[in-house]
């Protein structure tokens, strides 16, 4: 950490959590009730444009990153590693269901409906509805 007072340290790790450096700016400031939200607004801004304070925020960021680096080819590796234990153990449900969340978190879990209408003058028309699984 670079030479931050206990507030601009607070500062970044409220903005941190928040993403908003006017609420970071509150709640390290201790902003008195009735202050003009456009002075809020201006001193988060000038403190998150100093030099030390933007090297701790992406110092933070980069923490951050490192620690919950997931991505759509390591939570494929897990699930395929789940449903390859749950297929040696016995436990098809389980493996359907790590299956399926690969389908999900690549987007092929979509169902496809093709319908003709009954109504004669619609005949030629076919209408093809995408239906996508909101349960989770």
């Amino acid at each position: 950490m670079s030479n931050l007072t206990p507030k601009q340290e607070k500062f970044c790790l409220v903005y941190m959590e928040t993403g908003n450096a006017s609420e970071a700016y509150r709640q390290a400031y201790d902003v008195r009730e009735g202050t003009k939200e456009s002075t809020i607004n201006r001193k988060a801004k000038t403190l998150v444009d100093q030099s030390n304070i933007s090297a701790r925020i992406s110092e933070l960021r980069a923490t951050h990153a490192a620690r919950h680096s997931v991505t759509v080819d390591s939570l494929i590796a897990d699930l395929e590693a789940d449903r390859q234990l749950a297929r040696e153990i016995g436990q098809p449900g389980a493996a359907i269901s790590a299956s399926m969340g690969k389908a999900k978190l690549l987007g092929l879990d979509k169902q496809v409906i093709d319908h003709v209408s009954s109504d004669k003058s619609m005949a030629p028309l076919m209408v093809k509805l995408v239906a996508v699984d909101a349960s989770g």
